[in-house]
């Protein structure tokens, strides 16, 4: 009987320590997380070097400065944007530098000026 305990109890710590053990198994492995990682720190970056490529822009900052408002807050503001808000800028400032391409003389129109005020004013607000 007691040889019938001792197996009993060896066999019940066996399996009480089996499923922890095997609860350390990954869902996904280190280089993979760290690939998902390094993405959306590019991602990050990449948006918001296209917010402020557009910030830089000569006829941004003049458009800026005619409505009063200021590019070094809105540059400061674009470090504050995240997640959702940053690629919602981003995407827009990108349409408005594709807008804006084509070099030389630029007719800039209604739509387009009033999409950089808004950009300049969202990443204002944002930052405030």
């Amino acid at each position: 009987m007691r040889r019938v305990r001792s197996s009993l109890a060896i066999v019940l710590a066996l399996l009480l320590v089996a499923p922890p053990a095997q609860a350390q198994n990954h869902v996904i492995d280190r280089a993979a997380l760290d690939q998902a990682l390094r993405d959306r720190v590019n991602g990050e970056r990449a948006d918001r070097d296209a917010i402020l490529s557009l910030l830089h822009r000569r006829d941004v900052k003049d458009l800026a400065a005619r409505a009063g408002l200021s590019i070094e807050q809105a540059e400061a503001g674009v470090y504050m944007l995240h997640g959702d808000g940053l690629q919602s800028v981003a995407a827009e400032a990108r349409q408005v530098q594709q807008d804006l391409a084509g070099g030389g003389n630029v007719t800039i129109s209604t739509t387009t000026i009033i999409i950089i005020l808004l950009v300049v004013i969202l990443i204002v607000v944002i930052a405030d």
